[in-house]
């Protein structure tokens, strides 16, 4: 998949069934639970591991071997991609690393297609709040904040990829159940450190894929407006960006510092520099600079 969370490799026992703190995922009640007609959802497959599902859903895609709806799940990724080709692994079984096939258009018109990481963002946020009892805040553009500690972590990420014409790759990756000493970096954190009810991927994924498909729906009905779906208001309550100082880092090695104040309407973040203007920024890291007051 394309946005593998933050987490560490681990030296992983063999068989299916070695950790069973972490067992495998069911993909026959998980497609029974989710597949069915008149849905979203078309199709559905786990796979042992894999280098990268978006890789793999992408190829399959451009093939013409997926159909919208397709989804794909690896319970280990040794070549998980995220923002900016950086890459990321986790110990198998540990996180949610799935990928679906998205055909927005002609309902959407292209130029709104740059929510549907934003979508993917509140549909999962939301999922996990419910599921996992886990308060999960979005970092703009794609990350998956939870508190561990007092202190902000990246959970997961979303990635969004172009496939030909007419297609979207959309990339969910969550850090379930990984430990302190499974993280490379102060910043990763995962849904057991931030006092999860619960860490069973299964009742996640199958929260995060529902919440997917009606947010996903009623955008496209709304013609990807992202006022009249909701999805503006959605997203801008739950954004831990928003009222904050931030660096954007931009391509170029250039950066602005200032205020997050907004999100317009294509889904940039909208800052105010200390000059008084206002910039959109469309494209690049953001660091928060202090805390959300």
């Amino acid at each position: 998949m394309t946005a593998t969370p933050p987490g560490g490799s681990a030296p992983e026992p063999s068989g299916r069934w070695s950790d069973l703190e972490r067992p495998p995922l069911n993909a026959t009640a998980l497609r029974r639970a989710l597949v069915r007609p008149g849905g979203l959802w078309t199709s559905l497959d786990v796979v042992e591991v894999t280098g990268s599902t978006n890789t793999d859903l992408a190829e399959r895609a451009a093939a013409g071997n997926a159909a919208e709806g397709a989804v794909l799940l690896s319970e280990e990724q040794s070549a998980g991609r995220g923002r900016l080709d950086r890459h990321w692994v986790a110990p198998a079984r540990s996180g949610l690393f799935v990928s679906v096939l998205l055909r927005p258009g002609p309902a959407v018109p292209v130029t709104r297609w740059g929510w549907l990481p934003l979508l993917a963002g509140v549909a999962t946020a939301t999922a996990v709040s419910r599921t996992a009892g886990t308060d999960t805040a979005l970092k703009w553009p794609n990350d998956l904040l939870v508190t561990v500690d007092g202190e902000e972590r990246k959970a997961g990420g979303v990635l969004s990829e172009r496939v030909g014409e007419g297609a979207v790759v959309l990339g969910i990756g969550l850090n379930v159940s990984l430990a302190a000493a499974e993280l490379p970096v102060p910043g990763a954190g995962s849904l057991a450190l931030a006092g999860a009810v619960s860490t069973d991927r299964d009742p996640i994924l199958r929260a995060v894929l529902r919440s997917l498909e009606q947010w996903y729906g009623d955008w496209r009905a709304a013609g990807g407006d992202p006022v009249r779906s909701g999805l503006l208001a959605a997203y801008t309550a739950g954004c831990a960006t928003l009222g904050r100082t931030v660096r954007a880092e931009l391509p170029g090695d250039r950066e602005i510092s200032g205020e997050a104040v907004a999100l317009d309407e294509d889904g940039r973040l909208v800052l105010r520099t200390a000059a008084g203007g206002r910039e959109a920024v469309g494209a690049g890291d953001i660091v928060h600079l202090r805390p959300r007051g």
